[in-house]
């Protein structure tokens, strides 16, 4: 399997073209996956760019690589996207990680009510950045050529003010499984709770606002795994898979 990497470049390059890696990520490829010339990669932007070439040179510093060709990927049609609330730990990071590779459209940090973790001040967008990093690693490992965005933190009232999409809160409580309740047509919202459930008034807050209750089978899952593993039966489901 071809090496994957992300690069802006790769947004206008085209057939011919000389894409020059530097920095971490040139460093990542000729010392720690010891990429080397003649060898065949893939190369995206993020955006759906999609590059096939050849690594014409190699140096810690510096990996040059003459595009052979290109194409470009649809965004997908129907967006599913992940509201994870903040986990003590890493556990947040995780589950952030593995949607990413199991193909999450986009990402929503959640402060829910019983959270431990506070993003607050500089920590929010600190925080924010740090799972825009793991959603780009997790993407290039899965060879994604659309990288998810991560969006601004969210309270619950923010959750439950979101447009355009249709939510489901995974709740363990409720009586109507995941895999065989009715989709509606449209973007999905998967709502993720912290460890310690998600508050009463919460579950009441987002399904006055039209969400729908939905549980995984009958085991009460950690908030590390409860998101990835809705994701793989919605992939199933839509298609996807």
């Amino acid at each position: 399997m071809a090496l994957h990497f992300v690069h802006e470049q790769a947004e206008g390059a085209t057939p011919g073209d000389v894409v020059v890696l530097t920095g971490s990520e040139a460093h990542h490829a000729a010392s720690v996956r010891r990429v080397r010339e003649g060898e065949s990669v893939t190369l995206t932007d993020g955006r759906g760019a999609w590059l096939t070439g050849s690594v014409t040179s190699a140096d810690p510093k510096r990996v040059e690589v003459r595009v052979d060709a290109r194409e470009n990927r649809p965004a997908p049609e129907r967006r599913v996207l992940l509201a994870q609330a903040l986990a003590k730990g890493d556990r947040d990071e995780l589950a952030v990680q593995a949607a990413t590779e199991l193909g999450i459209d986009g990402i929503i940090p959640w402060q829910a009510a019983r959270c431990v973790s506070r993003w607050q001040g500089p920590k929010a967008e600190k925080g924010r950045a740090r799972w825009q990093t793991i959603v780009r690693e997790a993407a290039k490992q899965a060879h994604r050529a659309w990288i998810p965005e991560v969006e601004a933190a969210a309270t619950t009232a923010g959750l439950a003010a979101h447009t355009g999409a249709t939510t489901v809160v995974l709740d363990p409580w409720t009586e109507a499984p995941i895999t065989t309740m009715d989709l509606p047509a449209g973007d999905l919202i998967l709502v993720v709770g912290p460890e310690g459930g998600i508050a009463p008034e919460e579950i009441e807050q987002l399904t006055h606002a039209g969400a729908i209750l939905a549980r995984l089978g009958d085991s009460v899952l950690r908030t590390s795994t409860a998101g990835p593993a809705a994701l793989a039966v919605l992939n199933a489901r839509l298609g996807r898979w």
